[in-house]
């Protein structure tokens, strides 16, 4: 009973919510009356507590009267009308605790989580010596536990995690005031210094959350049967103890984010009852030794970031038809060689994480014969051939990062048969060929990234298709031809590259309004300062979530810049003016061109940070309005035919060189004359003499003026991986 309490209690966590333990509601719904009174000095505590705290949401409106069951949170025994139960999860309640609120000399449980509490926790909660249960979790306490608590030598369990402000270093009674202390949470805190000694040695201990302060010292080996154990995102160093003690019990163990330095003890699979291991973030070493093979039982493995070297095991983990890994990380480490065939006999895999390493050879061909899979990331090694068709196996796959290898061939007709797949990135390869029509059967689509390939054609109608895009990069190619005019009308399109490649013709003048976010951005002023994007920034990151029942499911989120950059190209031409009037763009280049034409006002794009029209043929006078906007923080005009003056009140001193190369343009200096801007070289001359000379000039106004990456970062955040056959659910952390 023990053991299945723990578990309940973490699947609550999980979710924010909290769940009474089976144990105490069993012992409580014998004990509760619906029409017992509640006994009147306890009555008056409570009400001295409700004229202390601020209630917004009229949470605490039913405490009125006397009778236990209309008063929202309040359990009370039914013959003495004592109270023994307080839960008041999530009432958005905020202020300070009245000192009669100790005064409840029966209370057995008392839950004050998710709240807004902001005050030291009271030292007279040791006056309630009955107490089982405390849970303070998600306030804002502050300052370090009171010693008054080693008083209450009943409790089971005490819950203070996510008080950012409560720590100090961890007293040495933890480890001894209860005979009877199964959970103690205390993460996401401040606590400091080592874990006491007498905490290694508390045979009723289950449970022991110490995730996210600041403790230091060697990681302890522990004496007790632990079931869980979370010691992650601390400063904890030395080696791996082989956590003996607990070889049937320990279900998870969580030492992620720590100094932990040696190599992976292959005592470690002798954890018998593990279903999660997290020993990311470290500075493991070495490779994994070959008897490191863990039980059917375990479903989450992550080894990511460490310097983990040599082959990938063969075989890290026993798999029955039934049961097995549903997550296997062990990118961000140097491991070398092939990848072996023994990972496609894991059938229950559903989230594979290779990258980042520095695997050679081949994709194996019977990858697609794991078939739960919906995540895969083999980005950032050597890996050679060509995409393995039977790849199409894996036909719930919803991400497949293959970018930054040395693939090549084309993309296969056949892969619309993964008509889920959301995110598909194939940059930085040697794939060629054209976009086949097929692609039009992956109609979820909405991360495409083609970029620095060798893809040659021109755009075809497959793209249409993809109507959730969001992101699409196809720069550094070989694409020809024009620009189509349905290119702009992809309603939730964030993030357009067609830069550094072949397009020719005009810009189409098509219905800009479509896409939400080019136009209906918003004022970014409202975006805290913390929070705004600096130009170093300038790119896309995207963050996935994994989650679900059962199997993981798959959420994900796309933080970049609203922008187009169709930079590097031949197109000429003017430009439309729809395309100055998108108010929520953030980010346009269409430098490296041989465009022409006026430049209108942009007195619409508000939100608009960053601008290069260089290298181009554009003329006429620099739109006076913009250094009114107030986030420009990089703008190129050079290399054009711009002309007229220029004066100092316009701001234009805070752009450095942004009108270089204009010799028809007088840019008022500070003695009132003329300030040269640069050579007077004929506007575009540069990219028409030599091609290849301009998008290598481009590529680097790309990256160090604008910071535009074309890759995309994936940061497999949070994973709250539900086994319902298990009545289980647990919280990963973990960055691919």
């Amino acid at each position: 009973m023990g053991k299945k309490r723990v578990l309940a209690y973490w699947t609550c966590k999980a979710l924010k919510l909290h769940v009474v333990p089976l144990i105490l509601v069993i012992l409580l719904s014998s004990m509760v009356s619906q029409s017992v009174d509640i006994d009147s000095d306890e009555k008056g505590s409570l009400l001295l507590f409700k004229s202390w705290v601020q209630d917004p949401s009229r949470s605490l409106s039913s405490w009125v009267g006397s009778n236990c069951s209309n008063w929202t949170g309040i359990t009370c025994e039914n013959q003495t009308g004592h109270v023994v139960s307080i839960n008041l999860v999530n009432m958005n309640l905020s202020g300070q605790i009245h000192p009669n609120f100790c005064k409840l000399p029966f209370l057995e449980q008392l839950v004050l989580s998710q709240n807004n509490f902001t005050c030291p926790i009271p030292s007279c909660f040791g006056n309630m010596q009955n107490l089982k249960s405390l849970n303070l979790s998600h306030n804002r306490f502050h300052g370090i536990l009171p010693n008054t608590l080693m008083r209450l030598s009943q409790l089971t369990e005490l819950v203070v995690s996510g008080n950012k402000d409560l720590g100090g270093i961890v007293p040495r009674w933890v480890g001894n005031f209860s005979t009877k202390l199964e959970k103690l949470a205390l993460d996401s805190n401040s606590f400091l210094g080592e874990i006491p000694e007498e905490l290694l040695h508390l045979e009723s201990l289950k449970h022991l959350d110490f995730g996210n302060n600041n403790l230091s010292g060697s990681l302890p080996d522990f004496h007790q049967p632990l079931v869980f154990l979370n010691l992650g995102s601390n400063r904890f160093s030395g080696t791996l103890p082989c956590f003996s003690a607990s070889v049937q019990s320990l279900s998870v163990l969580n030492v992620a984010n720590n100094a932990l330095v040696g190599g992976i003890p292959s005592c470690m699979a002798s954890l018998t009852s593990l279903t999660l291991l997290n020993l990311s973030f470290n500075h493991l070493a070495y490779k994994i030794p070959p008897r490191l093979v863990f039980s059917e039982k375990l479903f989450v493995l992550d080894l990511s970031n460490n310097d983990l070297s040599g082959p990938l095991p063969s075989k890290i983990a026993v798999t029955t038809d039934k049961s097995g890994l549903l997550l296997l990380d062990l990118s961000h480490n140097r491991f070398s060689g092939e990848i072996p065939l023994k990972i496609t006999e894991l059938k229950s895999l559903q989230a594979l994480f290779l990258s980042h390493n520095l695997l050679v050879g081949e994709i194996p061909a019977r990858i697609g014969n794991l078939t739960y899979l919906q995540v895969i990331d083999l980005s950032h090694n050597s890996l050679t051939g060509s995409i393995p068709l039977n790849i199409v196996g894996c036909f719930q796959l919803l991400a497949l990062k293959l970018n930054d290898n040395n693939l090549s061939g084309e993309i296969q007709p056949e892969l619309d048969a993964l008509d889920g797949l959301k995110i598909l990135d194939i940059s930085n390869n040697k794939i060629s060929g054209e976009i086949p029509l097929t692609l039009a059967g992956c109609k979820s689509l909405e991360i495409v990234d083609f970029s620095s390939n060798h893809l040659s054609g021109m755009l075809n109608d497959a793209i249409t298709k993809w109507t959730s895009l969001r992101y699409l990069s196809l720069a550094h190619n070989n694409f020809n031809g024009s620009l189509p005019s349905w290119l702009f009308t992809f309603e939730a399109i964030q993030m357009m590259d067609l830069s550094g490649n072949k397009f020719s013709g005009f810009l189409p003048d098509g219905n800009f309004n479509t896409s939400l976010n080019f136009n209906n951005r918003g004022d970014i002023s409202k975006i805290p300062k913390e929070q705004r994007i600096t130009w170093r920034d300038l790119g896309t990151k995207v963050s996935i979530f994994v989650s679900g029942s059962s199997e993981l499911g798959f959420i994900y989120f796309l933080s970049s810049l609203v922008g187009i950059d169709i930079s590097g190209n031949m197109l000429r031409g003017e430009v439309p003016a729809g395309l100055f009037g998108l108010k929520g763009l953030e980010y346009l280049n269409l430098s490296y061109n041989f465009l022409n034409g006026h430049v209108p006002s942009l007195e619409k794009m508000k939100s608009l940070r960053a601008l290069d029209l260089s290298h181009n043929s554009l003329s006429g006078h620099i739109p006076g309005n913009i250094s009114s906007l107030q986030y420009l923080t990089l703008l190129n005009l050079s290399y054009n035919s711009f002309s007229g003056f220029v004066p100092k009140k316009q701001a234009y001193l805070r752009f450095p060189g942004a009108f270089a190369g204009n010799p028809g343009l007088c840019v008022e200096s500070s003695g009132g004359g003329c300030d040269s801007e640069g050579l007077p070289v004929v506007p575009g001359k540069a990219f028409e003499d030599d091609n290849a000379d301009g998008l290598i000039a481009n590529g680097m106004i790309s990256l160090w003026i604008f910071g535009l990456s074309t890759s995309l970062s994936f940061y497999f955040g949070i994973f709250t991986l539900f086994c319902s056959a298990r009545a289980r659910n647990y919280i990963l952390q973990t960055k691919v």
